[in-house]
This record gives C-alpha cells, sequence and structure tokens, in this order.
C-alpha cells in the first residue's frame, strides 16, 4: 500500500534505454521539459515526474505538513523500481531534489545536472555575506512570511519578482497567473521548507557522479553563490555558467541549456 504522505507521483514517461530522470523547479511542471524529452527519447528512457502537488497530481492538502524531503522521497521510489541507475536533472527546486538523492541514493545517480538548484543551505553554512543578503530581500516584504497569505498573489508577486525582476509577475499572461495560483500553497510550503534547510556544501563532497553544475548569468546573487560553493565542494563537477540567462534559462534558454545537458549525459554514459 502507498503511503498516504507521499503518494505516487503522475509521471510521463516517454523512449526506451538508460532512464533519465527530470525534476522540475517550484510553481512548474514536467510540461517544462518537453522539449529536452524530445531531445532524449529516441536514446533514452525520459520519466519526468510532477511533484506532489504539481502538475497532474491532486492539490497538496493545505493542513497537511510538508518538506522538500517528501519530494524527494517520492523521486526515490521511482529511482528503485527502475532497472539501474538514472541520470538526473533537476532545475532550481528540482535542483535541490535532486542533490538531495544524489547524496543519500548515490547508488542510484548515473550522472547529475543541475540549473541554479536551491540548496541554500550551503550559504548557511559559510555564512556567506553577499548570497545570504540577496536572499534575504525577499523578506523586505511582509506578505513572504505571512502563513495566511502565503501561496496567494500578493505573495507570488514577491516570488516571481524576486527570480525574475520586478513587474515579472505582472507580465505575466493570465493563464500562466492562474496556473502558478493553483499550486500558490504547495510552492510556498516548498519555499518555507528549503529556507530552513543547513545542508552545508561539505555535505554533497560524497556525491561522486559526474556532475554539471549550470547556473544563469544573471540570476539572482544568491543562487549563483550557491552554485559556485557547489562546484568547490563536489568533487567530480563542471561549472557552465549560461551567458544572458536568468532563473529560467532552462525555458528562456532552452536550446543551449538542453545542449549542454545532453552533452553531459551522453559523455557521462561513455
Amino acid at each position: 500500500m502507498a503511503d498516504p504522505v507521499t503518494p505516487p507521483l503522475h509521471v510521463v514517461s516517454s523512449g526506451e534505454g538508460d532512464p533519465v530522470v527530470l525534476l522540475h523547479s517550484g510553481g512548474m511542471s514536467s510540461r517544462q521539459w518537453r522539449p529536452l524529452i524530445r531531445a532524449l527519447e529516441k536514446t533514452h528512457r525520459v520519466i519526468a515526474p510532477d511533484f506532489l502537488g504539481s502538475g497532474d497530481n491532486p492539490p497538496w492538502p493545505e493542513d497537511q505538513e510538508f518538506g522538500f524531503e517528501m519530494d524527494a522521497d517520492a523521486v526515490a521510489r521511482l529511482l528503485r523500481d527502475l532497472a539501474g541507475p538514472a541520470h538526473l536533472v533537476g532545475h532550481s527546486y528540482g535542483g535541490l531534489v535532486a542533490l538531495t538523492l544524489a547524496r543519500s541514493q548515490p547508488r542510484q545517480v548515473r550522472s547529475l545536472t543541475v540549473y541554479d538548484p536551491v540548496a541554500f543551505g550551503v550559504l548557511h553554512a559559510v555564512g556567506d555575506p553577499d548570497g545570504l543578503a540577496d536572499l534575504a530581500r525577499a523578506d523586505d516584504y511582509p506578505v513572504f512570511t505571512d502563513d495566511a497569505r502565503g501561496g496567494g498573489e500578493a505573495w507570488l508577486e514577491v516570488f516571481v519578482d524576486y527570480w525574475n525582476g520586478p513587474g515579472s509577475w505582472r507580465a505575466l499572461p493570465d493563464p500562466t497567473k492562474q496556473a502558478f495560483l493553483r499550486v500558490g500553497r504547495k510552492v510556498y510550503a516548498e519555499v518555507r521548507s528549503l529556507l530552513r534547510d543547513r545542508t552545508g556544501a561539505a555535505a554533497y563532497a560524497g556525491v561522486t557522479a559526474p556532475t554539471l553544475l549550470l547556473g544563469g548569468q544573471r540570476s539572482p546573487l544568491a543562487v549563483r553563490r550557491v552554485v559556485e560553493l557547489l562546484a568547490g565542494s563536489l568533487p567530480s563537477a563542471t561549472l557552465r555558467i549560461v551567458e544572458g540567462a536568468g532563473h529560467m534559462g532552462p525555458i528562456t534558454h532552452g536550446d543551449v541549456v538542453n545542449r549542454l545537458v545532453v552533452e553531459h549525459i551522453r559523455q557521462s554514459a561513455s
């Protein structure tokens, strides 16, 4: 019987071959990976789950506690059902989940690719002043820590504008805003959870899988510092900065990012 706290995830699966698992960013769904799925499905079995409360999964109950480890546990079940280790790819929140799995389930991970992973614990571990100061920008808005309004439109405006620049939320098409609002409470729970994380970069030193760390040149300073600190701790890591890209580089600069991901997976398989 499935664990009632972490039910099975809705999954998009395509292709045959060595498995690749794609983990989406917070507020998005497996649909963000459609171009990368097309690039990989001819040579690999591509598995793109929706996180709990996201995409085609049931909404996360507002009265139920949540920690990002629950999403990691749900994806770990998928990994255990595979015939062998998988290539993991994660963006933002999905990057944190991928790093957590690579640290806790190293035998299940053949290679790792993360773009702007929100592993903010590495900033706290070293007391990084610039990264922590940038991370605290959202706290200038009282709504960001208001549990009653977390995940609502005012909260999402602060969230989206932090990652993409002032005015980004208001510039979104209405259907996109409505899609965010449908999962807003879950995204709030994710953010509240990951901001409590205190896992330092040294904890990832045991991740020996070939790792590609990707970052956006124009991403917020806090996550750029995360990527730099991880690059100095992961023993098999390569760091690549995508010029002109921000935090949503896997979408806005998909051609470049997807090419780097595909190359890394192919090199890791040889």
